[in-house]
Order: structure tokens, then C-alpha cells, then sequence
């Protein structure tokens, strides 16, 4: 049987002992992290840049299907990709909880190794945050901190016409794997006497979904390069919301290519299954995580040839949109409703 331990056995400041105790700090910039009464980071004249993610139980994760590790994993990730998504080096982040009475000592230990795991990754130090009681299940909030040379820094509204549209890896697994968790959630509701049926051709789309990269990889190869894009936004709520976002941003409109847009294998392949389209997923359904950018065409031959990167289209001078060529030829409009927060 696991060992439980009561959090009001170690109360407050043991919890950020014990904290305190799993992680150790490796930037240079970080001056002074918990255990005063503010971090310390210098920032030796750079840019620094600030990224404040809220994760609200019920709202943006279901504990149902959701291990407490991946949680921690995916909470720093995703502000990790916030920082990536301005060209910057992620560098330090704090934690703040808000906990209910459910939770014990080693449920906190548990989210707490993924938030370890992925400031390993990210090689960022976590240098504070804070806790409360809450009465509304977990809440967990993550600010991320970055620096960057201002020369290198990268914003939503500098895209300029003829840009060549770029993005990352590939789009609609994360939702098709969601929708998974929650089609097997409903089947164990119904009948708590059946088996998941999680098998192998779905643990990418799962995966994907409880467990996102941010990535750095594409931002470090960019580094090597020389390339710095002209425009950069990461994919949370869908190709669809990020790409207007740019272009609304960035005053110009778009085509993107059907044919261009990545989606896995498996994705199509479960997304089938659930009688869901593929493309709608990887238009609108987010949690993705790749980096959507704009890079000058005279760029493109030195990153032709980068690892994971697909090339959509590029950016037009017509302000009305983004438009969508698809494969048979026709030109349709692209709009999306995004995610609702409220």
C-alpha cells in the first residue's frame, strides 16, 4: 500500500522545503532563487522575457486520465513555448499551486518530478512560486522567464508580405488524443467493468496530448543558421487562430496550401476512427505546441533542408484573410472560433 502523507503534517513551509530540496539551479542569471522573499535574476542587458500560463482543473485537464507527472511536465512546457514562440531562451520559472485536501504529500512529490523532468529538459531553474488551500480542485500557475539579445527577439506583428509561412513538427495529434481520453473516460463512466482501449496505434495522439515539447530544438537550429524569422506564434489553440492571429498582428493576409499542413499517420488514422476529420483537428484543435513563423524568402534556401519544418505558404497583402488552397484548387476561407476561456 503507498504511503500517504497528509500535507498538514508538514504544513507550508515544509512543502517548500521539500520543494526546495529536488531542485538545484544551473543558470548563471539566477542570483537567488527560493527562500527569500523575491527571486533575484540578472539579466546582463538583455531582453528579458515574461510568460504566465494558468491551468485550472476541469477547465484545461481531467485528472480522470491526466498522471499527476505528465501534468507537471506539461505545465512547464507549455510556458516554455511561450518564450520559444519570442526567439528567446527560457531561463527560469516559478510554481504556484492552489490545493484542495485531496491531494497528499506524495501526489505533490508526483507533479513536482514532472515540473523536475521538464526543467531539466528546458534547462531552466525554478526559483519560487506559492501555494494556498483551494476549494476548486487544483489550480497551477506557471510564470516563465527568458532572455534574448533585442536583436533577436520576435514578435506576432512584423510579418510582411511574400513571407514564406513555416511551422513545426505536425498538427492535430494533440486534439485527436484528447478526444481519445475522453471517448475511453465515457465508456469506463458507463460500464466501470471495461478496459481502456488505449492500444499502441493511439499512444502517439496520447501522448501529444499528456505529454507536449516545446520546441527549442527548432529555436537553437534557427540560432545555428543565422536565421531569425520575421513573425512567430506557437500553436495552442490551433493553425487556424494562430495564423489570423499573425496576420491580424502583422496587417497582411495569407494562403496556406492543404496539402502543405502535417498530419501524422496516426493522427488521420485515429481521427478516422472517431469519425473526426484530420484537417479540422490540425485547423482548430490546439495543444499542439509547434512554432508557427514567417521567415524572408531570401531564407528559405538555408532552411530548406531543417529537420521537422513544413512550408504552408506565405503572407499577401490582402488584409481580408487567410485563405486555404485546397487540393482541388478551390480557394476557401479560413476562420476560427479558437478556444473559449469563458
Amino acid at each position: 500500500m503507498e504511503t500517504r502523507t497528509e500535507l498538514s503534517t508538514i504544513g507550508e513551509f515544509g512543502l517548500i522545503k521539500l520543494i526546495d530540496s529536488k531542485f538545484q539551479t544551473i543558470n548563471p542569471e539566477t542570483i537567488k532563487g527560493i527562500g527569500d522573499d523575491a527571486a533575484i535574476i540578472d539579466t546582463a542587458g538583455k531582453e528579458l522575457v515574461i510568460s504566465t500560463d494558468l491551468l485550472m482543473e476541469g477547465i484545461h485537464f481531467d485528472l480522470a486520465y491526466t498522471p499527476l507527472k505528465h501534468l507537471g511536465y506539461k505545465a512547464v512546457a507549455v510556458n516554455v513555448s511561450d518564450i520559444a514562440a519570442m526567439n528567446a531562451i527560457p531561463k527560469q520559472i516559478t510554481v504556484s499551486l492552489g490545493l484542495s485536501n485531496r491531494f497528499s504529500v506524495e501526489a505533490i512529490e508526483e507533479l513536482y518530478e514532472g515540473i523536475k523532468i521538464a526543467c531539466d529538459e528546458y534547462k531552466v531553474d525554478l526559483v519560487g512560486g506559492d501555494t494556498s488551500a483551494s476549494r476548486s480542485g487544483l489550480v497551477i500557475s506557471i510564470t516563465a522567464l527568458g532572455t534574448a539579445e533585442k536583436k533577436n527577439i520576435v514578435r506576432r506583428n512584423t510579418a510582411n508580405t511574400n513571407d514564406i509561412i513555416c511551422v513545426s513538427g505536425d498538427l492535430g495529434a494533440a486534439y485527436i488524443g484528447l478526444q481519445t481520453l475522453e471517448r475511453e473516460k465515457q465508456v469506463f463512466l458507463a460500464n466501470p467493468d471495461m478496459q481502456p482501449q488505449l492500444d499502441k496505434d493511439k499512444d502517439y495522439v496520447i501522448e501529444r496530448q499528456l505529454k507536449p515539447n516545446a520546441r527549442m530544438d527548432v529555436i537553437y537550429e534557427l540560432r545555428d543558421l543565422g536565421v531569425i524569422p520575421t513573425s512567430m506564434i506557437d500553436i495552442s489553440d490551433g493553425l487556424a487562430s494562430e495564423i489570423l492571429h499573425l496576420c491580424k498582428n502583422s496587417g497582411t493576409g495569407a494562403v496556406i496550401f492543404e496539402d502543405k499542413i502535417p498530419i501524422d499517420d496516426q493522427t488521420y488514422l485515429v481521427a478516422t476512427e472517431l469519425n473526426f476529420s484530420p484537417m479540422t483537428a490540425a485547423l482548430n484543435g490546439g495543444e499542439d505546441y509547434e512554432l508557427l513563423f514567417t521567415v524572408k524568402q531570401e531564407d528559405f534556401e538555408t532552411i530548406k533542408n531543417m529537420s521537422d519544418i513544413s512550408f504552408l505558404g506565405y503572407m499577401t497583402n490582402d488584409v481580408d484573410g487567410v485563405k486555404l488552397m485546397m487540393k482541388s484548387g478551390t480557394l476557401i476561407n479560413v476562420t476560427s472560433p479558437g478556444f473559449e476561456h469563458f
